[in-house]
């Protein structure tokens, strides 16, 4: 179901985007599947780049969150390989590189809640906390964190 919508929408999720540090893409604890923070990176490279606000716009902040998110569920789909494992998407953090006096960061953070709704309807609705900050690796304007439950008939 969520490969279809996925298609339907022109999306095609990519590998597991690589680690940009010392840690892991993914950490389970029970069936609890925490994601690191995904930047918009797209065949390797960081598709936006800036502060919103002042060199993007809200716009381009929202596309950048809608992005990290399909990275999000690529770690995901790379993780339990199976989507019918995934319960349901728990909560989202969502960091946004802002310009100074920039405060719409929880309009940016949609991009990523809006794809999670779209794909996952009830199973998409989280909890969430949308921040601004004055920087964010490699200049990247957003950062999305999840946290997602998965099956308890999930095997490792």
């Amino acid at each position: 179901m969520i490969i279809q919508k996925l298609k339907e929408l022109g999306i095609e999720l990519t590998e597991t985007p690589a680690a940009l540090g010392s840690y892991i893409p993914s950490n389970f604890t029970g069936n609890i599947l925490y994601i690191s923070g995904q930047l918009p990176v797209k065949s390797g490279k960081l598709e936006y780049e800036g502060k919103v606000g002042s060199d993007l716009t809200v716009e381009d902040g929202y596309e950048a969150a809608k992005l990290s998110a399909i990275n999000s569920l690529s770690v995901i789909k790379s993780t339990i390989k199976d989507f019918r494992m995934l319960n349901k998407i728990v909560k989202v953090t969502g960091y946004v590189a802002s310009a100074p006096g920039f405060s719409k960061q929880a309009d940016v953070i949609n991009g990523a809640s809006d794809l999670f709704f779209e794909l996952l309807g009830d199973k998409g609705s989280h909890a969430r906390v949308a921040v601004g900050v004055s920087e964010l690796p490699l200049n990247s304007p957003v950062e999305i964190e999840v946290v997602a439950e998965i099956s308890s008939d999930y095997s490792f």
